[in-house]
Parts: structure tokens; sequence; C-alpha cells
């Protein structure tokens, strides 16, 4: 019988956009996945410099944005405990709760740059069944090399070729801000939510975008 295939494609998703949809289905097609994992970083402490709407709104955000993908689903496993949030407990947890199945996390070149940091790493690769790292065009990581120098990583990296999408979060909150159109950088309902409930700069911002 074949395993299940489970991919952890993490952030803070503030706002989730078309980029990250992009990137996803890509994941799920290159990797073969069953189901793909959005897990809702509550608390991210390399952004402690700014600050990150609330997790309620997140929340509704994801759900909006992947509702139609029955191969999506929202995951809250690191929103539902206390921090600090570490990748290896995130990962056994999610193992915990699909038994037989191969859970695969998903990185981008630069976490794989820094993956020498991180917490109980020998225990969060011995964790993962693979690790998926998502290469965008030209971009100077050489994972093939970085792989070789952590033990027990070369076997389970698979690379993942990402499109080069020019589409960022931050980006999207800065020209809420500045009243700019951002209308077709999101999923129709996300954009609708952010609307509604004037997130991110308020409703009157985006009420005179350019492009209608």
């Amino acid at each position: 019988m074949t395993k299940e295939r489970i991919g952890i494609f993490g952030g803070t998703f503030d706002p989730p956009h078309l980029g990250h949809l992009i990137l996803a289905c890509e994941v799920r097609s290159q990797l073969n996945l069953d189901r793909l994992l959005w897990v809702l970083t509550p608390d991210p402490p390399h952004k402690q410099d700014r600050e990150i709407s609330p997790l309620a709104h997140r929340r509704r955000l994801v759900d909006l944005a992947i509702s139609d993908n029955k191969n999506f689903e929202l995951s809250l496993v690191e929103a539902e405990r206390d921090g600090p949030h570490y990748s290896v407990d995130t990962v056994r947890i999610i193992r915990e709760r699909n038994l037989g199945a191969e859970i695969i996390f998903l990185m981008g070149g630069d976490s794989l740059k820094n993956l020498h940091s991180w917490h109980r790493l020998d225990e969060f690769i011995l964790a993962c069944d693979e690790i998926g790292v998502m290469r965008r065009p030209n971009d100077e990581v050489d994972a093939e090399n970085l792989a070789k120098r952590i033990e027990g990583l070369e076997e389970k990296i698979k690379i993942v070729n990402a499109p080069l999408l020019e589409i960022a979060s931050r980006e999207i909150r800065r020209r809420v801000r500045e009243g700019l159109p951002v209308r077709y950088y999101l999923p129709r309902e996300a954009y609708a939510y952010i609307l509604d409930e004037s997130l991110y700069g308020g409703k009157e911002s985006l009420a005179g975008e350019a492009c209608e």
C-alpha cells in the first residue's frame, strides 16, 4: 500500500497571496504530495521587529485562500501550543497525528543556508522523511554542497524548482497602506476579507484602486 505523502508549508501568511498558492501548487506537483499543510506560524522569532496581524485574521485569510483546493489544509499545530515553536517538534506532532504517512518539510534556500544553526538539528533531520528545498531561478544557494556538509541531510534533500514571483506579503501590506492597487495580488476571497476588516491600513485606502 502506498504511503500518504504530507508536506509542511509554514509561514505567517500575512496575507497569503497568489505567489504562495502558485508555489504550493508547484511543490505538491513536483514532490507528488497527497496533502499540503499550511502551518500558520503564530509569532516567528525572526520577525520580532514588525507588527504581525492577529492570528484570527491570518487564520481566516488562509482558510479563504485555500478553500477551493481539496489537497490544501490549514494546520494550527504551532498556534495551538505555547512557544518557542521549533520545527523538530512540529514535524513530530504532525507525524504522530498521521501515523504511517511520509512527512516532507519544505523550506527556502535561505533557510537551508542557516540550517546548521537550527534547534536539535540531528533530531529534525531524522524526523523528516524528506526535506523539500524551494529554489528560485538564478538564486545563489548551492543546495547540493550545503547538504553534503550536514550529516544525514544529503539523502533527504529534494529540490523544487520554484518560479520567480515578485510578490511578497510585506509589499502587499505596504501597498495597502499607501493606497496602491493590490486586488490582483490576492485570491478574490482574501482581498474581500482585507477590505471588509480594514486590514493593513483601512478600507479607505483600498476603496479607490486605480485598476477599477
